[in-house]
């Protein structure tokens, strides 16, 4: 009686791969670890105790990464609630401002220009245009000739209106991380580093003195130099 020879099973691509796997040498961790070691450990980019954590400004680095990250996408929010109203991103922030600035007294383009952390030159040319627009209107004091007070025409007024229903939802999202106690911190640590960061550009600039061929440092924020569209 003859016995039958039975076909090999064909391997599967499941077992080659973990066959091919098995086969490959080990990596060895130690080799890995003494190569790690090897690695000069970055310079501190800040020495103040209060912002390093055991010796390492690692966390400093994170938060310095993630507000960028943040002001980026804040920024993308500004400029699509500009973009719903047809304007740009700092007509839209001049427009609004002047609005919410009024309810309390009258406005001036030094008072708006010091809300906004911006020039009062540059804060001119923008409420300039949006006079041309019909949205902005500068009337004389009456107690100060000299001095014009910025307000919100009928026309900003509906402009803003129209806004206000998807701009509410929109920041309603972006800030639902926040209680009422981490809002207000917030508000005020920012307005802090505001005034902390004018100190750091200033101190900047004097520790590396330009030549006359070198670009000045920018400063952030909305600047006529950096804007194609005011």
């Amino acid at each position: 009686m003859s016995r039958s020879k039975v076909a090999p099973l064909s391997k599967t691509p499941a077992l080659r791969k973990s066959e091919k796997a098995a086969a490959k040498p080990a990596v060895k961790t130690g080799a890995k670890t003494a190569l790690k070691a090897k690695l000069p450990a970055p310079a501190l980019t800040t020495s103040r105790k209060a912002l390093l954590v055991d010796g390492s400004d690692h966390a400093f680095r994170q938060l310095v990464h993630t507000l960028l990250a943040f002001l980026a996408r804040h920024e993308t929010v500004r400029e699509g609630h500009a973009a719903a109203i047809g304007l740009a991103g700092i007509e839209y922030t001049v427009l609004i401002s002047v609005k919410y600035l009024a309810a309390e007294g009258d406005v001036s383009v030094r008072e708006l220009a010091a809300h906004l952390h911006l020039s009062g030159a540059f804060v001119t040319t923008v409420s300039n245009k949006l006079q041309q627009m019909g949205l902005l209107d500068k009337l004389v004091d009456p107690a100060d000739r000299r001095r014009l007070r910025l307000m919100v025409t009928q026309a900003g007024d509906a402009l803003l209106a129209s806004l206000n229903p998807t701009q509410r939802q929109v920041n309603d999202v972006q800030f639902d991380c926040l209680n009422a106690d981490e809002f207000h911190q917030l508000l005020g640590s920012v307005e802090r580093l505001v005034e902390s960061s004018e100190r750091a550009i200033a101190l900047q600039r004097y520790l590396q003195p330009r030549g006359p061929d070198t670009p000045a440092p920018s400063q952030g924020g909305d600047k006529p130099a950096r804007r194609k569209k005011i």
